[in-house]
Formats: C-alpha cells, structure tokens, sequence
C-alpha cells in the first residue's frame, strides 16, 4: 500500500442537532479524511493518471494550475507522490493554511492579489491568465481544472461509496458548485443508479449566476467563480440553491461546535441548503451532502479566528 491507497473510503455521519424535528435526515460524507484534507484528492488522482497514460504529463514535467487551494494541494501532494515538479497559481482570497500546506509538498507559488480578500469573476480570470502563461513553458502540464472533464471520473468511487453506505436509500443529493466536476460525476451515478433522486447544487447568494443573477463577490471558499462553469451539466440538476456567505460561515461554526464536524464554508453553505431540502421531503428520507474539507485549512480565518 502506497499513500495514494489513502484516497477515498471516506466515512458518513448522520447530523443529530442542526437538523429540525420532522425534517429528513441528512448525511454527510466526511471528506477532509482524505489525505490532504480535501475531497479534491479524488480528482487530483484521476487527472494525473489520466495524462500519465496518454502521455500529456511524462517524466521529469511540471504540473501547472490556477487554484483556490485544495485542488492545489491536493495535486501537489500528487506530484510529491509521483516525483513531478508543480508551480501554482493562487491568491491571498484564500486561506494562509492552504498556501502554506501547497508549499510545504513543495509546490512553487505565484500569488494573484485580490480585491479586499474576495473571491471574485476577475480574479479567477486573472489567476488562470496567469495560469496559462506559466503552461506555455516546455515540459508542462497544464490540469486546467475548470475545462478538464477527466476529473469527473474521480468522483464516480465517492457516489458508488454513498450508495453502499446507504443502501441505495439516497432521496436527494445537496453540493456546491466550483468548477461543478464532483456534483456532475456523483450525479450522474446516483441518476443511474436511482433515478429518482433529486439532485440540487449550491452556489452563493452573493453571485448567483447559475439562478440567472449578476457574478458578485463572496467568501465562500472553492465555489461561485463567477460564471458558469465548462463541465456545469443541466440536465442532471433538478434545483439551484442560493446560500449567503454570513449563513454558510454561521453554519460551519456551528456544526463545529453542536455537530463536532470541522469544516469549511462550502460545507456550511452545503448544510444550510441540505436543511431546506431536507424540511421539504420530511422524516423518513434521507438528504446527503459532502463535507468537502477539513475546518484545518480556515483557522486563520473570519470563519474560525477569535477576534
């Protein structure tokens, strides 16, 4: 067994105290378990062994991409598995833990200043710009996670875990938007597997172009770029959600302290729009959702740090 034998076979909990009486049950499945924290270890092994087998990433190349900071890290602990140098775009929008956990697996980081700490359209723009100039060297591989459908195929495990860990019994599945693999690959297996579930994506209240409104900023970490994103699938999404940054962060506080599920803001924003739905289909079913990370990466953060 190797380390990358640690992905996957995350475990699911059942919340007990966030969740209203006579509301359905929501699972979550515990991601931050993964090696570097973060479901986005998933996809990260998927990508690199996909262009290691068709020969888009050989030996001795270098792995570029623009990045929030878990599919970063997640890629960088993958090149320090495989022994494949990696330079990373970034930026201070993001959490000082995720930069540091990106070069502590020896990633080599350029940093894009934001506005005010926000996650907004330009600065994705920005960071992929740069991005792709970085790839236009020699010997690299570009992972370009917004338009590389090979990450899809990373998550498929996740739902067929889900569907094991449940019996089958999944009534509706509840995730936020980035660049929309993960919801798009599990999706699309719980679809087939039980077409009648319903699935809903999240995105923030404060940029909600998937609903049809303006990109706008927000803090909700690793989702809402600001435009739709390329691998974003209709027609295996029954419903949009929109979830407020101060809503998503006061639920992550407060799973942490009544739930003892340490996470971060996509979590929140996934758990305020599980309890809507789950308020919806009533006792007896079962809401399941994704506790995308580990609370570890924000502690230097509004979400955790003691003013």
């Amino acid at each position: 067994m190797n380390v990358l034998d640690a992905i996957g076979s995350t475990s699911l909990v059942r919340l007990r105290k966030v969740v209203p009486a006579g509301s359905a049950d929501v699972l979550v499945k515990l991601e931050g378990e993964n090696p570097t924290g973060s479901m986005k270890d998933r996809m990260a092994l998927a990508v690199i062994s996909r262009a290691e087998a068709d020969g888009r990433l050989r030996p001795g190349g270098t792995v570029v991409e623009y990045t929030g900071g878990s599919t970063g890290t997640s890629l960088a602990f993958l090149a320090a598995a495989k022994g494949y140098r990696i330079r990373i775009v970034t930026s201070d929008a993001f959490s000082r833990e995720k930069r540091d956990h990106m070069a502590a697996l020896g990633a080599e980081l350029t940093l894009v200043p934001s506005e005010g700490g926000l996650t907004t359209k330009k600065l994705i723009q920005d960071m992929i710009a740069a991005a792709r100039e970085i790839a236009r060297e020699p010997g690299t591989f570009f992972t370009n996670q917004l338009e590389n459908a090979d990450a899809i195929a990373g998550y498929v495990p996740l739902a067929e875990e889900l569907l094991e860990q449940t019996g089958g019994n999944v009534d509706a599945f509840v995730h936020s938007v980035g660049t929309a693999a993960s919801l798009r690959g599990i999706a699309a297996v719980l679809k087939g597997r039980r077409p009648g579930v319903r699935i809903v994506a999240v995105e923030p209240a404060e940029s909600s172009v998937l609903l049809g409104g303006p990109a706008g900023p927000h803090k909700i970490e690793g989702v809402g770029i600001g435009d739709t994103p390329p691998l974003w699938e209709p027609s295996l999404v029954d419903e949009v959600l929109a979830v407020g940054t101060e809503e998503a962060k006061e639920m992550t506080r407060r799973l942490a302290r009544e739930e003892a599920l340490f996470a971060g803001t996509s979590t929140g924003a996934n758990v305020v729009a599980a309890l809507r739905v789950a308020a919806r289909l009533g006792a007896g079913a079962n809401v399941a959702t994704l506790a995308c990370d580990t609370g570890l990466k924000y502690l230097s953060t509004d979400v955790y740090r003691r003013s």
